[in-house]
């Protein structure tokens, strides 16, 4: 099997590490590598983290903290009703019962090793199995509950360093009529917009539709549907079959497999120059910095992310940088950002006007944030993003 190297993003924290005293001793770290795999197309990391260290009962990531994202998984749920109707439904990854809420009448099932999480959905009567997701839970969940005529995860695929475990496990547990749709960040937006923050430690993997495919060959499940989202900066929805299923086959398969092979998702010659865009990326976005400290500028950050912190460590951008950031998500407020130690505070109804500058560690909600501050954006308030390339909007 022919890996290579093609990223190097240096020293990483875990990204949701949230610190409680602004120095700690021994902040764990690790080399955040990124290889291509040019049998099977997969991208990932070289490196796993255990994942005990990410998925915890410490975890800060809400989804139900974010508007963009309610919204989001409220439309998927009438849209799931009105095309499959599933009288059972299991979601792997399920968070805070943010998607699942939407299907109470039908009995929904989670799987959330994170236990913080799981408290949540068991207390709004999702059933929650707090584990990790492998066969042997697999097994115990159809014991329990038989089989499901659905199966959505997202975000969460991609989190599972045994991947083919990770979909075999899915196949044990789906009926032959059934549906399982994955939904993850898409390597081809990461690669068009120089995204590169989508590496980080729980991200084990960041699927191109190529990728999914060669999986699944392996496999009795096969793609029939793919439907292409704004979401995370850019994601696929996979829609995934067994193949004895006879629903059919939309064209987007067989054209967004012909649209990633002519970019060049196979070849190890568009990582290669993606890397040296990456590099020319963080020197841009430094330069910027510099820039505007050197003229006394007051800067802060808006939404501190687990993809931000790839961004912030990797480019040395630490508190004398961005005095502070400002988050919604409770369980991050009043603690600082791992690895580069800056300050995590309540956002205030606006932005200040005494803030010259903000950096958009949730840049991927962008639009949600403007709305949201446009008092600020009224007055001559202005950001800093890095994607597609690094600039002041």
């Amino acid at each position: 099997m022919t890996t290579t190297v093609f990223l190097d993003l240096g020293k990483q924290p875990i990204t949701n590490n949230f610190l409680k005293i602004q120095n700690p001793p021994n902040e764990f770290f690790y080399n955040l590598k990124i290889m291509f795999n040019e049998e099977t197309k997969l991208v990932s990391l070289v490196d796993f983290v255990p994942p005990e260290k990410m998925f915890n009962e410490t975890y800060a990531h809400r989804a139900s903290m974010s508007l963009t994202m309610r919204e989001a998984y409220k439309e998927l749920s009438l849209k799931i009703k009105d095309r499959f109707n599933p009288k059972s439904i299991l979601e792997i990854g399920s968070n805070d019962g943010v998607f699942l809420k939407n299907f109470l009448d039908i009995g929904p099932i989670g799987v959330e090793p994170c236990k913080n999480l799981a408290e949540i959905t068991n207390s709004m009567n999702i059933k929650t199995y707090a584990n990790f997701w492998n066969i042997s839970l697999s097994n115990k969940v159809s014991n329990d509950n038989g089989k499901f005529e659905f199966i959505y995860s997202a975000n969460t695929i991609s989190h599972i360093q045994n991947l083919e475990e990770a979909i075999s496990a899915v196949d044990n547990i789906l009926t032959d009529n059934g549906v399982f749709v994955l939904e993850d960040p898409s390597l081809l937006e990461v690669l068009k917009n120089i995204s590169y923050d989508q590496f980080y430690d729980e991200h084990a993997y960041v699927f191109s539709v190529t990728a999914i495919n060669n999986l699944l060959k392996r496999t009795e499940l096969e793609i029939f549907d793919i439907e292409k989202l704004t979401t995370h900066g850019g994601s696929n929805r996979i829609y995934i079959k067994k193949k004895k299923n006879k629903l059919n086959t939309s064209k987007i398969v067989s054209s967004t497999l012909k649209f990633e092979e002519d970019f060049g998702i196979d070849k190890l010659e568009t990582y290669q120059k993606f890397a040296k865009s990456v590099e020319k990326s963080k020197n841009d976005l430094c330069s910027i910095f510099q820039n505007l400290k050197s003229k006394n500028n007051k800067i802060i950050g808006y939404g501190a992310t687990y993809k931000s912190s790839t961004i912030l460590n990797y480019c040395g951008l630490n508190s004398e940088c961005i005095e502070y950031f400002v988050d919604t998500t409770k369980n991050k407020q009043g603690k600082f950002t791992p690895g580069t130690h800056i300050p995590i505070i309540k956002p205030d109804n606006y932005l200040k006007n005494d803030i010259n500058f903000v950096f958009l560690g949730a840049w991927n909600f962008k639009n949600e944030i403007f709305n949201k501050e446009k008092k600020y954006i009224d007055n001559g308030g202005k950001f800093i993003t890095h994607v597609p390339f690094p600039q002041i909007i």
